[in-house]
């Protein structure tokens, strides 16, 4: 939905439902694969994963079901799966746990993220790959004691290719650009819509740098930046997960409401890895 449709039919948003949607199917798939691999996973031990999965490809969106079926009939090895796929923020909604098992290490994240993200987008479609490192990074970094946003938003960036990932950099540093000409959230979004909206929702082209954007405005702080996120419309479950995921790692347990967080563990009921403290 647009930020004004939003706005008219639920006012300000400061609330939610449910347990998720695909981008936490998909990262609860990558964090199966953690598990089973010691941390260290590559788009061969993600590619098993999906297939391990199988329920959940209801979730699946475009790019990833192209993806589950070339792995299901063989027709491509896990590293080329990715190659042509539609874009999409497939692979960067789900990647922070790479930041997570590499927290400190920014550039071993950016280097797995990337790598790993080729089962998903490869090729023409590369700058999610990008997009996914970007995540990863950045996750990975806010986990660095002392760290301020800037060191954050530096760290993101850092460890891509420059002259290969030029595209995912240069609107990366537009937005940015944006959020320092703009007066507050709500300024910054309308020039948003005018100036950095992809053909697609999903494009990580949009929803990464988005991502980066609302993430300095906040401040790392996680209730606003969920908030934001949440009234900013386009793609926002995935714009929500990924900023929400480097504000977690910045802030640690306390960057979102205790009532939140008692709410999503109830969402995913008794008995789950949520409950069982295994994510």
């Amino acid at each position: 939905m647009h930020y004004a449709q939003i706005q008219d039919k639920f006012g300000w948003i400061d609330q939610f439902q449910g347990a998720g949607t695909d981008d936490s199917a998909i990262k609860m798939i990558l964090i199966d694969a953690l598990l089973k691999h010691d941390g260290y996973v590559t788009a061969d031990e993600w590619a098993e994963a999906f297939l391990n999965n199988r329920d959940r490809y209801p979730l699946f969106y475009v790019p990833v079901r192209n993806m589950f079926h070339k792995i299901e009939a063989g027709l491509v090895k896990p590293v080329d799966a990715g190659y042509g796929n539609m874009q999409s923020s497939s692979s960067a909604m789900s990647i922070s746990p790479f930041g997570i098992v590499n927290a400190g290490n920014p550039r071993q994240a950016a280097l797995e993220a990337w790598e790993a993200a080729g089962l998903i987008h490869g090729g023409p479609s590369a700058f999610c790959r990008d997009g996914a490192a970007v995540i990863a990074a950045a996750v990975a970094a806010a986990f660095v004691p002392d760290a301020s946003v800037d060191d954050v938003l530096e760290a993101a960036t850092a460890f891509l290719h420059p002259q290969s990932s030029a595209e995912m950099i240069d609107r990366i540093h537009r937005v940015l650009a944006l959020v320092d000409e703009a007066e507050g959230y709500e300024q910054f979004r309308e020039r948003f819509y005018e100036n950095c909206i992809e053909c697609l929702i999903c494009d990580s082209r949009e929803t990464v740098p988005c991502v980066l954007g609302i993430f300095k405005l906040a401040q790392g702080d996680g209730q606003r930046a969920l908030e934001y996120a949440a009234n900013f419309g386009r793609d926002s479950d995935t714009i929500g997960t990924m900023v929400g995921a480097i504000c977690g790692a910045y802030r640690g347990k306390d960057a979102f409401p205790a009532a939140w967080i008692s709410k999503l563990e109830q969402s995913f009921g008794k008995g789950s890895r949520c409950e069982q403290g295994r994510v």
